[in-house]
C-alpha cells in the first residue's frame, strides 16, 4: 500500500486508447474497473480527484478531418466520445463504491451536468470524483489542453497523465530499446526539445499557473495510488529551478 499522499488535489488525465485493453478501439470492462479501484485507491488516500478522459478509442478528431472532414465537426463528434468513455468511467468508479458526477462542457442534460466550476469544487469538497466530459466544449483543442484547462481552474496541485509508458523518454522506448527515461524536466525543456509530453498549449497552460505534470504508467496497477504519494517511476514536469 502506498504512503502518505503527496498532492492534496489531483487531475488525472487518461487518453480514449487506454481504456482499449487488449482491443483496437471501443471500451474494455476489465481495464475500466481496474482504473476505477485505482481510483478509489487515491480517493481512499485523502486526495480529491478529478478526470479528463480522451476519446481516440472511438473517434479522433483529426484523423476525421484528415480524412477529408471538417475539422470543426470532426471535432465535435471527439468530443461527443469522451463523453461515452465518461459514462463508462462513472459507472465503473460508483461501482467501487465511490461517488461521480460527470460535468460536460457541451449541456446534455438527461446524462450529465453541465461544466459549472463552483459546483465542481463543492463536488470534490464533499469527496465525490468528477469526471469532465467534451474536452473544452470548443474545436480546435484537445483533451490534453482541456485537462490543464480544468486542473488550473480547479487549483489542482498536479496533472498526473496516464500512459502506457512509466514516463517521458528521449525516444518512445518500444521502438528504441536504449531511450533515456528522464526523472525530472523543466516545462521550457519540453517544449523546446518537442518531447510529446501533451500539446504546446497544455504544457504552456500549466507552466503559467505553476502545475508540475507527472507522467506515470496507468497500465500498472496501483500505479495510480504511488505517483501520488511520490513512490514508483513516473516523470514529473516542473519550474526550473
Amino acid at each position: 500500500m502506498a504512503g502518505q499522499p503527496r498532492f492534496k488535489r489531483v487531475l488525472l488525465k487518461i487518453s480514449g486508447e487506454a481504456l482499449m485493453g487488449e482491443g483496437e478501439y471501443g471500451l474494455c470492462s476489465t481495464t475500466l474497473a481496474r482504473i476505477a479501484e485505482d481510483v478509489k485507491a487515491v480517493h481512499e488516500l485523502g486526495t480529491q480527484v478529478c478526470l479528463v478522459i480522451g476519446g481516440g478509442n472511438i473517434f479522433r478528431g483529426l484523423a476525421g478531418a484528415a480524412a477529408g472532414m471538417e475539422r470543426a465537426t470532426a471535432d465535435y463528434m471527439g468530443m461527443l466520445a469522451t463523453v461515452i468513455n465518461s459514462l463508462a468511467m462513472q459507472n465503473a468508479i460508483e461501482r467501487t463504491g465511490v461517488p461521480t458526477r460527470v460535468q460536460s462542457a457541451i449541456p446534455m442534460a438527461a446524462v450529465s451536468e453541465p461544466y459549472i466550476r463552483r459546483r465542481a469544487l463543492r463536488h470534490m469538497e464533499k469527496g465525490r470524483v468528477v469526471i469532465f466530459a467534451a474536452g473544452t466544449g470548443n474545436p480546435f483543442f484537445t483533451t490534453d489542453t482541456a485537462a490543464a484547462l480544468r486542473a488550473s481552474e480547479m487549483g489542482c496541485d498536479a496533472l498526473l497523465k496516464g500512459t502506457k509508458v512509466d514516463g517521458v523518454y528521449s525516444a518512445d522506448p518500444v521502438k528504441v530499446q536504449d531511450a533515456e527515461r528522464y526523472a525530472e524536466l523543466g516545462y521550457m525543456e519540453v517544449l523546446s526539445r518537442d518531447l510529446g509530453v501533451m500539446d504546446h498549449s497544455a504544457i504552456s497552460l500549466a507552466r503559467e499557473n505553476h502545475i508540475p505534470i507527472v507522467v506515470f504508467s496507468i497500465t500498472r496497477p496501483g500505479g495510480f495510488a504511488e505517483v501520488v504519494c511520490g513512490e514508483g517511476r513516473f516523470t514529473i514536469v516542473k519550474d526550473e529551478d
